[in-house]
């Protein structure tokens, strides 16, 4: 019997050689496909957190974008109202009207005639008026009545009625626009600042965990060090230079807005009958003559003067914004590096053909939305008012052919007296720099537009530096 097995087995010993190693082959082969597959949705598992990880951060970046804006805002905002004062032009008129209308007769029992005091009153709130703007300076005109007739005549004002009339018109619009301009520049300069430094501090965390044993997720939290150009002080340097629009490039552009106004408004007077029509032609007139640069030239050239300093002013910036010297004390004659990088960054995305796309979309919703406001508060016919949804077909843009402006004159027949549009704007201009909520932040970060733009900052590549103790040592 042992015989006869050891003899098969023999004779059929190629055979089993065969199975055998058949059998040890597809053993090796199933668990290589096997650990090929758990490697598999390993890694797919950790791209899904890591994309994940990716949106979190981004989502949260955009609301720090949106709260940045709104704790900045004010600070323009201040600048801006105190150098255009249209409250105190109109009390300036409103003090002269009083005193005119004291020396010229008195009403019986209350000193003021009704026909003087019905044309004071009416020339600044426009005929049938009942919006909170008309009610206000109706208010402002009674007391002003009153002041008169206690105090008597006062001392002749030293500017004629007209040329108040004058700068009220031209610093009502200028304040306005001037502040839509500057939310509009900031929300694009924040943007760009945020998500720079968002897309460095994530790759900084990826580096970072990267190196690191058991943790196969990314966290949330900030892990960057000075070894990948992304240390705070580098960051808080560059944050700062959003104080050259907060308090000098507003300066520049109001320059512009300024003259623009006076040279499309020539025309119009306080008294004068405006329709809805002609005052969205008066404002495309203006943001044609502001942004012909930008549509005819390179993109966005004539936005970057004023969000970013020239290089022979960036010193000054870091020092007027309190950053004139490092931790140690030392002065910061120079640069760094790494902010440099940063700086140029900024510059080529605000020069961008896609920059000048995003600039002109925030900027046809924002002045979309002014008009509503003008239609809602200033025209009696309420339902000739722009609709609700603002769509491409008739969105504000800077260039419009003859057809389609005759089309837009004749659509809005709404009429009122310019002085109740002065009105409105002179609110408005407040409701721009500090309403709260502040609903023109909110329209102008609802275009898609402003959205892919973020996510393309975010997201594009760019080049990342390790530094080592002799200083850069690589880029990839």
């Amino acid at each position: 019997m042992f015989t006869a097995t050891r003899n098969f087995f023999r004779r059929n010993r190629k055979n089993f050689a065969i199975g055998v190693g058949l059998a040890g082959a597809g053993y090796l082969v199933t668990n290589y496909v096997l650990s090929k597959l758990s490697d598999a949705r390993e890694r797919m598992f950790s791209d899904r957190i890591a994309r994940e990880n990716l949106r979190r951060r981004f989502e949260q970046n955009q609301e720090d974008c949106t709260f940045t804006v709104q704790a900045l805002l004010p600070t323009a905002t201040q600048l801006i109202l105190e150098e255009l004062p249209v409250e105190k032009l109109t009390q300036e008129l409103q003090q002269k009207k009083a005193a005119r209308i004291a020396k010229s007769g008195t009403l019986a029992g209350t000193g003021i005639p009704t026909d003087a005091a019905s044309e004071a009153s009416m020339a600044i709130t426009a005929s049938g008026a009942k919006d909170d703007d008309a009610q206000s300076v109706q208010s402002f005109a009674s007391e002003s009545y009153v002041m008169a007739q206690r105090e008597g005549e006062e001392k002749p004002a030293k500017k004629s009625r007209g040329k108040l009339w004058d700068e009220i018109k031209i610093s009502s619009l200028s304040r306005s626009f001037t502040l839509l301009y500057t939310l509009t520049l900031l929300s694009l300069l924040t943007r760009v600042q945020l998500n720079l430094l968002g897309r460095k501090n994530y790759l900084s965390s990826v580096v970072t965990l990267s190196a690191r044993d058991g943790e196969p997720t990314i966290r949330l939290e900030d892990h960057e060090t000075r070894g990948y150009g992304t240390d705070m002080a580098t960051n808080q340097q560059y944050l700062t230079f959003s104080w050259w629009l907060l308090n000098q490039g507003w300066r520049r552009l109001l320059k512009k807005v300024d003259q623009t106004v006076r040279e499309v408004s020539a025309s119009w007077t306080a008294r004068d009958t405006i329709s809805l029509g002609q005052m969205k032609q008066l404002i495309i007139e203006t943001r044609k003559i502001i942004e012909a640069e930008a549509n005819h030239t390179r993109p966005t050239s004539i936005w970057l003067p004023y969000l970013l300093p020239p290089r022979s002013d960036e010193a000054i910036v870091l020092a007027e914004s309190g950053i004139a010297a490092t931790p140690e004390g030392e002065d910061l004659d120079i640069v760094s590096p790494f902010l440099r990088r940063l700086l140029d960054e900024t510059s080529d995305l605000i020069d961008s053909p896609n920059s000048s796309a995003v600039m002109r979309k925030m900027l046809d919703a924002g002045f979309d939305f002014l008009l509503e406001k003008l239609a809602d508060g200033a025209f009696k016919q309420k339902a000739m008012a722009l609709p609700a949804a603002i769509t491409a077909e008739n969105r504000i843009t800077p260039v419009r052919d003859d057809d389609e402006e005759k089309a837009l004159m004749d659509g809005d027949a709404a009429t009122t007296k310019f002085a109740s549009v002065l009105a409105v704007l002179a609110r408005q201009g407040h409701l721009i720099g500090n309403g709260v909520p502040n609903e023109y932040l909110q329209v102008i970060e609802q275009q898609k537009e402003l959205e892919a733009f973020s996510a393309l900052v975010y997201s594009s590549n760019f080049e990342f530096v390790a530094e080592t103790d002799d200083g850069p040592a690589s880029w990839f």
